[in-house]
């Protein structure tokens, strides 16, 4: 599993937790928190009730009481209101009133009057001069079918010589708590979708960034051309900058005594050479020897000038990582201008060259690729047979353009077709020995920069055939 996705997946684990606890407390603690108001409600209700009625009990006149006839009747009022969407259309209150014994002496139902209440904790526990409050279902079987009783104590005197009970169903009520459950689940529901899209969002960054980073590691763990991406002022594009900025240095410093290395070991053969004919020459000899010396001294100088300033080319194209500013370059110019740097070369040999373009552009650097062709060509020409022909050729291929060049020389040994793009290797040409062994690697890391390739093999008619192949764009 990807990081991005496990991130993703370790976050909305944490948020989806921390969500359903808080919706579980919060659904938990809205029935009981409505339930507690409407109890605090009755409290109130039944103090002002037993306050108003305690002189109608003290005298006894409880059948020509005005506020208890009011109370009776009270229900029968019509209402229809709207609390904050929930929609009320009937009062819900009970009050009843017993002695001192626990006696209903009023039911404003009018069904219990007569009825021992000593027993019920509302009543029980009022007149023993404590809080008395109970919660019964009307039905045994229905959960829903609770009502709420409250219960204040009737003083005369200080002494308690009845209790007012106001009793409401908790029913009323239950569409208040089905409504902030629903509004509270609808909200929670929108929070976690929107903690979903945050997340996402934040691991669709984190996957591009790191996807980039990764793109960049493995393009330089395969020795691709590779420049860092840009990844912003992020952790992430710090320790990018930090691979990078270490990536160049053990690059650099592997390069360099890869570098040393090899160049010391092409250059032992030209400086030996070079030594012993200047020995030779302290020595009295004929002028044609002397002459002879001479001219292996400066042969072998102009090897190593060569192979210094071809070595520095493929230095410079090997360092680079990206073309700094390519442009589009006409094929059939470019294919022209290599035949004529190679004229001479080819008329030394006596060798033909047949060149096919074809109308069509390539981004890119054209110096680079000039010079690229420039060393297929001289290859092909060293290792063409003297008055046969090298064909140059462009064709449309894919979505690019593949060049071509071939010779109808011998063609590459099997031992020899795995180490053409080696540095440094080189098989010996008919007419001039081996060559630096820098052109083809050279051609290679220009392919590169390129974002083509090049290959080289042999023709199925014989001979060596070369193919440079370029992206359109």
């Amino acid at each position: 599993m990807k990081i991005g996705l496990r991130i993703l997946c370790g976050y909305f684990l944490v948020v989806g937790l921390a969500a359903w606890f808080l919706l579980n407390v919060f659904m938990e603690q809205v029935k009981p928190g409505v339930r507690s108001t409407l109890e605090d409600t009755l409290v109130d209700t039944s103090q002002l009730l037993a306050a108003l009625v305690a002189s109608d009990i003290r005298d006894g006149k409880l059948d020509d009481s005005i506020v208890l006839r009011r109370m009776q009747h009270y229900a029968q009022r019509a209402i229809d209101v709207n609390i904050n969407g929930v929609r009320k259309r009937s009062l819900d209150y009970r009050i009843t009133i017993t002695d001192r014994h626990g006696l209903v002496l009023f039911d404003s139902t009018g069904r219990d009057v007569g009825r021992d209440y000593s027993r019920w904790n509302d009543v029980y526990l009022t007149l023993q001069g404590k809080y008395g409050a109970r919660s019964t279902r009307s039905d045994p079987d229905d959960e829903m079918s609770t009502v709420m009783h409250v219960a204040a104590p009737i003083r005369d005197a200080g002494e308690i010589v009845g209790v007012l009970t106001v009793a409401k169903p908790n029913a009323s009520v239950q569409a208040f708590v089905e409504r902030s459950q629903r509004i509270i689940l609808q909200r929670g529901a929108i929070l976690l979708l929107l903690s979903l899209l945050i997340g996402l969002a934040f691991a669709w960054w984190l996957h591009q960034a790191l996807g980039k980073l990764m793109a960049y590691i493995g393009a330089v763990e395969a020795g691709r051309k590779a420049t860092l991406p840009p990844l912003g002022n992020s952790e992430i594009g710090i320790l990018g900058r930090a691979l990078d900025a270490m990536r160049t240095r053990l690059e650099g410093k592997e390069y360099v005594e890869q570098l040393m290395h090899t160049l010391t070991h092409e250059l032992k053969s030209p400086i030996a050479a070079i030594q012993a004919s200047a020995e030779l020459l302290q020595e009295d000899m004929p002028a044609e020897e002397r002459s002879r010396f001479l001219g292996s001294i400066l042969e072998q100088n102009a090897r190593q000038r060569q192979l210094i300033d071809k070595l520095l080319a493929l230095v410079r194209v090997e360092k680079q990582q990206r073309l700094d500013a390519p442009e589009p370059i006409a094929v059939a110019p470019l294919l022209a201008q290599v035949a004529q740097d190679a004229a001479a070369s080819l008329a030394a040999r006596g060798v033909q060259l047949k060149v096919q373009a074809i109308d069509a552009q390539v981004p890119g650097d054209a110096l680079l690729l000039r010079q690229a062709l420039g060393n297929l060509l001289e290859n092909a020409i060293g290792f063409a047979p003297q008055g046969s022909r090298i064909d140059l050729r462009a064709a449309t291929s894919g979505q690019g353009i593949a060049i071509s060049v071939r010779d109808r020389g011998e063609g590459i040994p099997p031992y020899a077709q795995e180490r053409v793009f080696e540095r440094f290797y080189s098989l010996p040409r008919p007419s001039s020995g081996k060559s630096t062994g820098l052109g083809l690697p050279f051609v290679r890391e220009v392919a590169l920069l390129h974002g083509g390739t090049a290959q080289v093999g042999n023709h199925d008619e014989g001979g060596a055939l070369a193919r440079l192949w370029l992206p359109l764009a």
